[in-house]
């Protein structure tokens, strides 16, 4: 089961007050920046700067997390918070030195390694999901990958931003990546994206509507906004309280290797089809202990079904906090799985269920919800199960709003 952990700055409005966000983009020895990009992260807020640097847009009253960035300057990133800021921003950008390019040039080699590399990286990212197919990275040569053959990480930077053009949400995505691993089952990646969105026909704005709203149906943004609007129920979910445990029938890591060096040690020829009810021998039981292997590692125990909200979340200083022990059940009940989801599943082959089902344990004692509808700190949050399997591509800009139900 593939495993996340995703970091990306929220947006948070907190009123519908609106303040005017006036500033100035230019070099560190003064000069002017045209065209330099200003936007609130995750969002499709943002504006270009005119010939003399300057950038203006409108806000609600809030605290939000500004990125500036232009090509062959360094990004800024900037936390503003309305209430206690509202004088014009300067933004002194540093040049990017010319050592990058020149270490990616001689580093880089496009060939069949590069490209096995980028097909992982292209799934790991954007997912398996229907969405990720729509998806194109369009300057894919600004990727160098390292591969550790001893810890099995896939590690990727960039020497510019990447740029996906998302035909099935009708997104153009400017991702500036600061750090993506992907070490075995386990994936994290980080960075500032920014979303624009692409011209189309009314068919195309249908369908693209109709895209957005799948994909937010069930998704993180989805139970977070309903958590902090306690109508769980009413949106689809149900949550429940399980304990995770080692599997005790299964054998310890220890036991397994000392199988494994037993079976090379006699030539590695074994069938695992031989019944071994009553193992008689060395290599029976090693054969016997690397079938029990196949066992998950752990087993859960359901304790507690439909969570009140008393035992998620509470109010600390006008922030409204999740917390909770052991893991939670997350279940969507008004959307399938798509097919996809258990493909790659080798010892779990089944169907496509009716729901969805996501679990999630806490990283600290208590991590903030955010109006946008995540976890102010995603890190705080560690996902697995449907929400590991919606990857990039499956992503709303965090001021996407559903329609309203009639």
């Amino acid at each position: 089961m593939k495993k996340l952990f995703l970091l990306f700055f929220l947006v948070s409005v907190v009123s519908n007050a609106q303040v005017i966000i006036k500033g100035r983009v230019v070099s560190f020895h003064g000069k002017f920046l045209e065209g330099a990009s200003v936007y609130l992260n995750n969002t499709t807020i943002g504006v270009y700067t005119d010939e003399e640097g300057n950038f203006e847009f409108r806000l609600r009253e809030g605290t939000y997390h500004i990125i500036v960035s232009f090509m062959g300057y360094k990004t800024v990133q900037y936390s503003l918070n309305t209430t206690k800021n509202t004088n014009p921003l300067i933004f002194k950008l540093l040049p990017e030195t010319t050592v990058l390019d020149e270490v990616f040039l001689k580093k880089t080699r496009y060939d069949n390694e590069w490209k096995y590399n980028l097909s992982r990286f292209k799934q790991a990212l954007l997912g398996r999901t229907m969405l990720a197919k729509k998806c194109k990275i369009l300057n894919p040569k600004v990727l160098h990958f390292e591969f550790d053959h001893k810890t099995g990480t896939l590690t990727a930077e960039i020497r510019e931003p990447l740029k996906i053009k998302h035909k099935g949400l009708g997104f153009l995505i400017t991702y500036d990546m600061i750090d993506f691993t992907l070490e075995k089952s386990r994936l994290s990646y980080l960075g500032y994206t920014k979303y624009e969105n692409l011209s189309g026909g009314e068919r195309k704005q249908k369908r693209w509507k109709k895209n957005k709203l799948k994909a937010f149906n069930g998704s993180r943004m989805h139970f977070v906004r309903s958590l902090r609007n306690q109508n769980l129920k009413e949106e689809g979910f149900v949550v429940n309280q399980f304990k995770r445990v080692l599997n005790a029938e299964r054998p310890s890591e220890e036991a397994i290797k000392k199988a494994r060096q037993l079976i090379r040690l006699n030539g590695g020829l074994i069938t695992f089809e031989k019944k071994l009810t009553n193992p008689k021998t060395p290599l029976d039981s090693a054969i016997s202990t690397l079938k029990k292997s196949r066992l998950p590692k752990y087993r859960d125990f359901l304790y507690k079904q439909n969570v009140p909200y008393s035992d998620m979340i509470l109010i600390f200083e006008k922030n409204i906090l999740i917390q909770f022990k052991d893991y939670l059940s997350i279940i969507y009940t008004k959307e399938p799985e798509e097919k996809n989801y258990m493909q790659n599943n080798f010892l779990n082959r089944r169907k496509a269920l009716d729901v969805q089902t996501s679990a999630i344990t806490m990283l600290t004692k208590t991590a903030i919800l955010d109006p946008s509808g995540d976890i102010r700190n995603p890190l705080d949050i560690f996902s697995e199960g449907y929400w590991s399997y919606e990857q990039f591509a499956d992503l709303l800009p965090l001021d996407y709003n559903p329609p309203k139900k009639n």
